[in-house]
């Protein structure tokens, strides 16, 4: 950093990721702020600035002001990290001391140390406070370390489980033996659900918890009966407006639940399951999950458009690529952050456009760029593979660049919007005539 760039962060005042500081500032605050960069999006501390921006420089020698900045982010910071460490003379003996932390830090959450107490902070605005028990579960899932879909369900049990989908599951989609289900009445009954148990502990779709075993997150929303009840942010919330901004005519609202599967016929059937779970299911299944509810919706909010081929021939065709509007609706839903409880996938069509909004940052290392190059990157590991098993996730991780990308510039020349803003990722896909390609 250069004098003329420390001069435009002061004259900025205090944004989300700058904070002004004395360097007598106690170790314990100096370590919340350090915290609340480290846990939002990196930043700048200004030693030896005043809150209102006046500089007064440093009080300490600039070797002990050095030691003792790194001393704080290593005893007074969880996990202890490096900052980078530079001063700037500011002219009259004022020297500002500049702690910048990094934008990508991989360990978070940070604590910083109150008494004998760890806390997580999380930078506001331009006030840093205590992180709530959902922010602090969104860090873990941004370092990597938690899968929510694996988190415990507390109160649920084996009875919250659609035993038809994971019979349907197990026998048909992984053509793998599993438990019979066996009525109440019957003798087998109690060696039924104590199979049924192991089985969806070993796949991970249930927990032991508190001596108890529930369902996991990632097992109810797959799978179970009623997914809103433990989880009301698990549906999507599908309306196709008249024109080309949000209104309160619309042509359909609906308000899509249930379990993210499909129930399908037994295998081997002439209604069995699609060969590769494509865009056929819909007309296989026997009772639609969400995606295919989604789909169902579009289908019905989408006009079919005709056209004249090279040849002179009549052809007509959706005004959206079913495959490239699949991908999008199985993407929010593998990939959407579900700590954010308040929030459902958003599926919207306009005038001129489909967009599928779905909630929360992108996961860990994961940007727009990677996205577009074919990354690999979930944040609810579960769940994806469940839908890979399912043929709706390809193993090659292309579906963005092949199918939304490529698909959209092949069926109408558009370039389709991959937007990250205000904790939410939406995906745009444009008629004829919207984003051309250059």
């Amino acid at each position: 950093m250069n004098r003329t760039e420390l001069a435009d962060l002061i004259r900025n005042g205090e944004p989300s990721g700058v904070e002004f500081e004395r360097d007598d500032v106690h170790p314990d605050k100096l370590a919340k702020d350090v915290a609340a960069l480290l846990n939002f999006e990196g930043g700048h501390v200004l030693l030896g600035v005043e809150k209102d921006g006046t500089v007064t420089g440093l009080t300490r020698p600039v070797d002990k002001a050095e030691e003792w900045v790194m001393q704080v982010a290593g005893n007074n910071l969880q996990p202890a990290c490096i900052p980078f460490w530079e001063t700037i003379d500011w002219g009259a003996g004022r020297i500002v001391g500049i702690i910048t932390l990094s934008s990508d830090a991989p360990d978070k959450p940070y604590k910083a140390k109150r008494g004998s107490a760890w806390v997580t902070q999380m930078r506001v605005g331009t006030t840093t406070r205590d992180a709530t028990k959902e922010e602090e579960a969104r860090l873990y899932m941004q370092a990597g370390t938690l899968q929510y879909d694996r988190k415990p369900v507390p109160g649920g049990s084996l009875d919250d489980f659609d035993m038809r989908r994971l019979v349907n599951y197990f026998r048909d989609v992984r053509q793998q033996s599993c438990p019979s289900i066996e009525p109440p009445e019957s003798p087998a009954y109690a060696v039924s659900r104590a199979a049924w148990t192991r089985q969806l502990i070993n796949t991970e779709l249930m927990h032991e918890s508190n001596g108890r075993v529930v369902p996991g997150v990632g097992g109810v929303l797959l799978f179970g009966k009623n997914p809103k009840r433990w989880l009301p942010q698990s549906g999507i919330t599908a309306v196709a407006y008249l024109g080309r901004e949000k209104d309160y005519s619309a042509r359909e609202r609906a308000s899509l639940r249930g379990a993210v599967v499909s129930l399908f016929p037994p295998a081997g059937t002439d209604q069995g399951l699609p060969a590769a779970g494509g865009s056929s299911a819909i007309a296989q299944a026997v009772d639609a999950g969400v995606i295919e509810q989604a789909m169902s919706f579009v289908r019905r909010n989408m006009a079919v458009v005709a056209e004249i081929d090279a040849g002179g021939r009549r052809q007509e065709r959706w005004e959206y690529p079913l495959e490239a509007v699949r991908e999008a609706i199985v993407n929010a839903v593998a990939h959407r952050d579900y700590t954010i409880t308040v929030m459902d996938i958003e599926l919207s069509l306009y005038e001129d456009r489909l967009e599928v909004i779905s909630p929360g940052r992108l996961p860990n290392t994961v940007t727009v760029d990677k996205m577009r190059a074919g990354y690999r990157a979930s944040r609810n590991e579960l769940v994806k593979e469940v839908l890979r098993d399912y043929r709706y996730i390809e193993a090659t991780g292309l579906g963005v660049p092949r199918k939304i990308i490529e698909g959209m510039r092949a069926h109408n020349g558009t370039e389709p919007d991959l937007v990250e803003e205000d904790a939410r990722f939406i995906v745009r896909l444009w008629k004829r005539g919207g984003h051309a390609v250059a």
